[in-house]
């Protein structure tokens, strides 16, 4: 495929995303029926989409649209994809050119917003809802002009060493003996970041034999955070794909049991703990309280993902108030239940992928509020223009006298 076909191709994916289709059923079914695309056009493809996503006001502002991109129809994929040319300083002429499968020439229309550049507010030029900039701003202060240009940005791609922090090294070296370069991560003692090479990861058999799991250098941290020790009883709660319950394990020796309303998440977890060398029992939807006390509940609650936006921006433009208000009563509820399963003298965390204040701290000193006996003992985070993605988590403590 020529550039300007790649260009084509995602504005034909952004015009069925703005119609509210999945970002990722798009990209699969646009694959499937282009067989000729290579692998090399398809991820340029991609990159096309998610940048254009990731700037959707501002891209929409420069290619004449703008307003509520997301709900406004007159807002399409040519657009985007003629601002994102202008941010990036191409030529327009020479994508849309019409010739083969390139994008039509532009109009008289186009062609005069080439002559103008748009005054944007503040939300719009650093791609956030207006109604959500507000909340944003008061929750990162000072950082929230940093944290939002970041957002802006394709995420880094992040390792988790499997063994011991020891064998950082032979990571290293495994990795790039297979074409993946990588330095150590700053923000946890397993991480590493990927430098170069990315596509040849999955293939490889540092990451194919176990040695290494894909996971956020915040994540890790989050894990690192926790009060783990040999013997413990733990319950991930929420765990998903079960990444936190494989960075746990490799921690200490314990007893994990992971759980999710949704156990389809969890489908693939057997086989990721045998190749990681660990057991972790696996819980059915309520089956939880069964194997209660623990020793350690971990909460990763369901967010807003404003923490993992680079990595999923539609959810930056999908999300509502009303959502964000439910999400927030959900992680209320979470909360209460998980610490009914904690043991005396135990452990509650809770953790999300979040910036915003209204999901983290704001979230746990409600439930302290609510809940005398418990008290908070640390609570972290950590922000998108630092080098991770965005997450917070708070450790609590409810001692008895039994």
């Amino acid at each position: 495929m020529t550039p300007a076909a790649r260009r084509q191709a995602a504005i034909e994916i952004l015009d069925q995303i703005l119609t509210g289709q999945p970002t990722e059923k798009e990209l699969t079914a646009w694959a499937r029926r282009s067989r000729f695309a290579g692998s090399k056009d398809r991820a340029a493809v991609r990159d096309h989409v998610f940048g254009a996503l990731r700037c959707l006001r501002s891209y929409a502002a420069l290619g004449g649209g703008g307003g509520d991109v997301v709900s406004d129809a007159n807002t399409t994929g040519r657009q985007l994809v003629l601002g994102a040319l202008r941010a990036e300083g191409i030529d327009v002429d020479e994508i849309f050119n019409g010739i083969g499968h390139a994008p039509a020439p532009l109009d008289d229309v186009e062609q005069s917003v080439l002559t103008t550049v748009p005054q944007m507010q503040q939300a719009e030029e650093l791609n956030m809802p207006d109604w959500l900039w507000p909340a944003f701003e008061a929750s990162l202060g000072s950082a929230a002009v940093d944290a939002a240009k970041a957002l802006q940005d394709r995420a880094p791609v992040h390792l988790r060493i499997n063994r011991l922090h020891e064998d950082r090294d032979r990571a290293v070296e495994q990795l790039a003996s297979e074409g993946v370069s990588t330095e150590p991560h700053p923000s946890a003692e397993t991480a590493l970041n990927v430098v170069d090479g990315v596509r040849k990861l999955r293939n490889s058999e540092a990451y194919t034999g176990g040695l290494v799991e894909l996971q956020d250098a915040a994540s890790q941290a989050v894990i690192q955070s926790l009060p783990l020790s040999d013997g413990q009883r733990v319950l991930d709660f929420c765990a998903g794909g079960g990444g936190k319950s494989l960075a746990m394990a490799a921690r200490a020796k314990l007893k994990i049991f992971a759980h999710d309303i949704a156990p389809q998440r969890m489908k693939d977890l057997p086989v990721r703990a045998e190749r990681a060398g660990t057991t972790i029992m696996v819980l059915e939807p309520g089956a939880a309280a069964s194997q209660a006390p623990f020793d350690l509940v971990l909460c990763d609650a369901p967010c807003s993902g404003s923490g993992s936006w680079r990595r999923a921006p539609e959810g930056k433009w999908r999300l509502t108030q009303a959502q964000l208000d439910d999400l927030c009563q959900t992680q209320a509820e979470i909360l209460n239940e998980a610490s009914q399963l904690v043991a005396g003298n135990g452990y509650l965390a809770y953790a999300t992928c979040s910036m915003l204040e209204v999901e983290n701290r704001a979230q746990v000193d409600r439930f302290l509020a609510n809940n005398p006996g418990w008290t908070l003992q640390q609570d972290h985070d950590w922000h998108v223009h630092k080098g991770t993605d965005g997450f917070y988590v708070a450790v609590l403590t409810r001692f008895s006298d039994d």
